[in-house]
């Protein structure tokens, strides 16, 4: 999901931030995460890994609790920001995060190619400039599917594996890709 995301951002034109691209020890992730979230004016926070942890037995909420403090630098109104929330299904996020209630919730299903829709759309409407084309839902999750095709080549081509792949080479890998295929 997390991939079929990136790729979405940057195939409208966009840089995709992560507190994965920062790596630095000396901070803590939390200070990285609000450091993100000051700097960029547009937030996708997909609220749906919730489930118990095996260890534990308790869920993580680390998502919720980044779009808690996107909401609140919103709010705090020192910059416009804007979000989508994406969720698996439309009205589960009631069930334990029910202050949100009343939010705009996009449901992907699970689905990579239904979460690129809902990033493409989201991001037309909000982001990108009138007059300026973007491709449809269709021709971006065919795009995506062929990336995904030709990654493990790009990944030998670097000397790379696809499980060693950083955020860092993933995204760079993504906007060469992009610059090679345009629309």
């Amino acid at each position: 999901m997390f991939d079929a995301l990136v790729f979405a951002v940057y195939d409208c034109g966009f840089i995709a931030r992560c507190t994965k691209e920062i790596g630095d020890a000396t901070s803590a992730r939390i200070e990285n995460i609000l450091t993100l979230i000051n700097e960029c004016k547009y937030g996708i926070h997909d609220i749906s890994r919730t489930e118990p942890s095996k260890g534990s037995g308790l869920p993580r909420f680390n998502m919720p609790l980044e779009l808690g403090l996107f909401l609140g630098a919103a709010r705090s109104g020192r910059r416009e920001k804007r979000c989508l929330v994406l969720d698996r299904e439309q009205y589960r996020y009631q069930h334990y995060i029910s202050d949100i209630a009343g939010q705009d919730i996009e449901a992907h299903g699970d689905d990579p190619r239904t979460a690129i829709r809902r990033v493409r759309d989201w991001l037309r409407t909000v982001a990108v400039p009138h007059g300026v084309s973007l491709p449809g839902g269709t021709r971006m999750i065919e795009r995506y599917d062929a990336f995904t095709e030709q990654l493990p080549t790009q990944c030998a081509r670097r000397h790379l594996t696809l499980e060693e792949l950083t955020f860092a080479d993933f995204s760079a890998m993504v906007s060469g890709w992009l610059l090679e295929n345009p629309w």
